[in-house]
């Protein structure tokens, strides 16, 4: 396997639509000042985070399940700006739909800006052949409320390409989160 630089990054953007929208370059600033960087890096692809987001919130003393997960679980919240309670999580998805070559797996791993704040961003791998908008994480591990910025950089993709093809792509086994839209929940 070999890491993918900006150069195929971009080929596969504009020619195989891998990433829609797509931004070329590095953004940093929004015109009304700086922001957490997103778009095109050297080896890899900084996305961000929708403005909708499911806060989690015990108020209705619920058990977390991953085989019957209780939607009322969640706070729907649709803004710029998302706080995390403290001790707890957010999911939000991606602006960006991708569509993963079926070489190709990508790994995500959190922007130090968030990271240095105690905020944690999870993804599973996204194999090969996966697309959608990517559900998004967020784990405040601090002790206070924490912030997340819409429409600004969270997370860093990371795209591997395998000397083979799989025998046996996500699209092929009909996974259960093709074609996400959205903040998507747990499905068994």
């Amino acid at each position: 396997m070999a890491i993918k630089s900006d150069k195929w990054i971009k080929d596969m953007a504009k020619n195989h639509r891998m990433i829609e929208p797509f931004q070329e370059n590095q953004v940093k600033s929004n015109g009304n000042g700086r922001i957490v960087s997103y778009g095109t890096s050297s080896y890899g692809y900084d996305v961000r985070c929708a403005d909708e987001f499911k806060v989690f919130t015990n108020i209705n003393s619920s058990m977390v399940d991953p085989k019957n997960f209780d939607d009322q679980s969640f706070v729907d919240i649709k803004s710029d700006v998302c706080t995390i309670p403290p001790n707890s999580f957010a999911l939000a998805s991606t602006v960006e739909y991708f569509r993963i070559p079926r070489k190709v797996l990508t790994l995500c791993l959190g922007k130090s800006t968030y990271a240095r704040c105690g905020i944690i961003v999870n993804v599973t791998p996204l194999e090969p052949e996966w697309e959608g908008h990517v559900t998004l994480e967020f784990s405040n591990t601090t002790s206070l409320p924490a912030k997340i910025y819409a429409n600004e950089g969270v997370a860093q993709f990371i795209f591997l390409e395998s000397d083979e093809v799989c025998e046996t792509s996500y699209k092929d086994r009909d996974g259960k989160y093709q074609g996400q839209k959205g903040v998507t929940l747990p499905k068994t």
